[in-house]
């Protein structure tokens, strides 16, 4: 009895010592918290924020004050439009479920 104990306990601590082996010869990360679950395979990644900014164009819209001023006046003449046509938004307190209240 007492060596089947002995041969379990040792086939534990060579199992252990050829992982961390293969771990160190890999450069892999021995999760030491049993089963859970851990952060290093998300964080182990290269960060791609830099890479994905650079592929896109620079955005004109946000910096040219005048491509801003000219969304807005056409944003404004339209709004206007629907406002002669009885389109346009209600004022507030005006909408539909104000009048359901009532």
């Amino acid at each position: 009895m007492v060596t089947s104990g002995l041969k379990g306990i040792l086939a534990t601590v060579v199992t252990r010592g050829v992982t961390e082996a293969r771990a160190r010869i890999f450069g892999h990360v021995i999760n030491q918290t049993g089963g859970q679950r851990s952060a290093h395979k998300i964080l182990r990644k290269k960060l791609i924020g830099e890479k994905v900014s650079q592929w896109y164009p620079h955005d004109i819209m946000k910096d040219d004050p005048l491509v801003m001023a000219r969304k807005e006046q056409e944003r404004l003449s339209r709004l206007e439009m629907l406002k002669r046509r009885g389109k346009g938004p209600p004022k507030k307190g005006q909408g539909k479920r104000a009048s359901k209240r009532k």
